[in-house]
C-alpha cells in the first residue's frame, strides 16, 4: 500500500528527494525518470501531502491576487472575468488562486503577511494598488510579482496591460474620418493608469486632426451604467451637444445609449458610440447598441496570462523579461456612422 512518498521511491527503487523532484517538475530529473514517477503515481493513486510538498519543495503552488476593497472591484465585472481566467490557467498547472481583500492604508502590511506565511508563490497585484504613491513601490518588494495594467509610475515590475493610449487614439480617430468634430469621452477615474492614457490617445487624435480637446465633453468617473447615463446626459442637453460617444467601457456605452433615446436620439444617424468592450461573458457589447463599434480586449485572456507570467515569475523569469503590452484592435459596427450633415463647429 503507497501511503506516503516514501512508499513511492522505496517501491520505484529511487530517494525520496528524486521522487518530489520529478512530481514537482523540476528540471534536474530526466525525462524517462519523471515519466516512470508519474505513471507510477497515478496507477497507485498516490496524492502527495500537500503540507509535506511544500516543506520539501519551498512551493506553496499558489497564486495571490491582492486588491484594495475600497476600490468595490469585485462588484466590477471585469475584474470577475479577469479573476476566471487567472482561475483557468491557475486549475490548468495544478495551482489554487488565493483573494486578499484589504483595507485602504493596509495593503503594505498585508504584503509582508502574506509574504511571510509562504501562503503563495506570486502575487498579481492591480493596477489601482501601484497607481498611488504611498503604495506604487510594492511592485519591487523581494518577491515574484506581476502588475495587471501599466504601472502609472514606471516601476519595473512584470506586468501586463493593453495599449490604452494607442486604442483610444485609434477610436478617435476613426470617428474624426467619419466627420465628427464634438466627441464626447466618457473615461474611468483618470487617477489611474489605463484612464490617463485613454485620455492622452484621443487628445492626440484630435490634435492630429485639428481640433482642440474641449473641457464640456471630457467625463471621468466609475465605469458604470450610472456615469455614462448622467455624463450623456449633462452633454446631450448641452447648447452644442456632441455627435459621438467614445466610451471607457460596455456599462458606460449602455447608459450613454439609455441618455441619447431619451433626448430622442438615434444611434447612429445623430450620435455614433463607440466602446472598450473588454468582451465580457456576461456583458456582451450588443447591450449597449445593436452591433456596437468596440475597441476589442479579452480580460479573460488577460488573467490567463497574469497567471503564467506569475508561475514564469516564480521559476525565476526576471521581470524585465516579462512587460506585455497587447495591440487593441479596432472592430467597426453599426453603431458608428458620418456625422450629421448639420454638426459643425470645432470640439472646442
Amino acid at each position: 500500500m503507497i501511503r506516503n512518498l516514501k512508499d513511492l521511491a522505496d517501491y520505484l527503487g529511487l530517494s525520496p528527494a528524486t521522487v518530489s523532484r520529478a512530481l514537482n517538475g523540476y528540471p534536474e530529473v530526466n525525462a524517462k525518470t519523471r515519466h516512470r514517477v508519474l505513471d507510477a503515481a497515478k496507477r497507485l493513486n498516490y496524492r502527495p501531502n500537500l503540507s509535506a510538498q511544500r516543506l520539501a519543495t519551498g512551493r506553496a503552488d499558489a497564486i495571490g491576487l491582492l486588491f484594495g476593497i475600497a476600490d468595490n472591484m469585485l462588484d466590477n465585472p471585469i475584474v470577475t472575468d479577469l479573476l476566471t481566467g487567472i482561475a483557468e490557467t491557475a486549475a490548468e498547472r495544478g495551482m489554487a488562486i488565493h483573494l486578499f481583500p484589504t483595507k485602504r492604508g493596509e495593503e503594505r502590511a498585508a504584503c509582508e503577511r502574506i509574504v511571510s506565511s509562504g501562503a503563495v508563490d506570486a502575487l498579481v497585484l492591480l493596477s489601482p494598488i501601484l497607481d498611488r504613491p504611498d503604495t506604487a513601490d510594492l511592485a519591487e518588494i523581494d518577491f515574484p510579482v506581476v502588475c495587471h495594467g501599466r504601472p502609472l509610475l514606471g516601476q519595473a515590475v512584470a506586468s501586463m496591460s493593453v495599449d490604452n493610449l494607442g486604442a483610444f487614439f485609434k477610436g478617435t480617430a476613426h470617428l474624426t474620418a467619419l466627420g465628427h468634430r464634438r466627441i464626447a469621452l466618457l473615461n474611468g477615474e483618470e487617477i489611474y493608469s489605463y484612464a490617463v492614457d485613454r485620455r492622452e490617445g484621443y487628445v492626440r487624435a484630435l490634435a492630429e486632426a485639428g481640433l482642440a480637446p474641449g473641457p464640456d465633453l471630457m467625463a471621468q468617473g466609475p465605469q458604470t451604467f450610472a456615469q455614462g447615463f448622467a455624463a450623456a446626459r449633462a452633454m446631450l442637453a448641452s447648447g452644442a451637444r456632441p455627435t459621438a460617444f467614445l466610451c471607457s467601457s460596455v456599462l458606460m456605452a449602455t447608459g450613454a445609449a439609455r441618455a441619447i433615446a431619451a433626448a430622442g436620439l438615434r444611434v447612429p444617424g445623430d450620435i455614433s458610440l463607440m466602446a472598450h468592450d473588454d468582451v465580457i461573458d456576461a456583458l456582451p457589447s450588443e447591450i449597449a447598441a445593436p452591433g456596437l463599434t468596440v475597441l476589442r480586449s479579452s480580460v479573460r485572456l488577460a488573467g490567463r496570462r497574469l497567471a503564467d507570467m506569475a508561475i514564469e515569475r516564480r521559476q525565476g523569469t526576471p521581470a524585465a523579461d516579462l512587460v506585455e503590452v497587447w495591440d487593441v484592435p479596432l472592430i467597426e459596427g453599426r453603431s458608428t456612422g458620418p456625422a450629421p450633415v448639420d454638426a459643425g463647429g470645432d470640439i472646442g
